[in-house]
């Protein structure tokens, strides 16, 4: 049985992670991030910086606005 402990990361770290790395790869900062997806750069950041048990919904909204897939976005690799 998978449990959260023993996989790297868990999902919300590895989002984050991807998250963060490919806002930076596009050149954005998170408040343009923010403006793109219509949500507060707060929030954003709280996201990147795993605080916050995000949406599937604003996964995807974000996943949109950095111009990539969900899958993308979970990827472990």
């Amino acid at each position: 049985m998978v449990t959260r402990d023993s996989r790297r990361g868990g999902a919300r770290q590895i989002f984050a992670s991807n998250l963060r790395s490919i806002r930076k790869q596009k050149g954005l900062s998170q408040e343009d991030l923010a403006d793109l997806a219509h949500l507060h750069r707060t929030y954003v950041g709280s996201v990147e910086r795993g605080e916050r048990n995000i949406s599937i919904d604003n996964m995807e909204t974000l996943a949109l606005a950095l111009d990539t897939s969900l899958a993308e976005m979970l990827s472990d690799t």
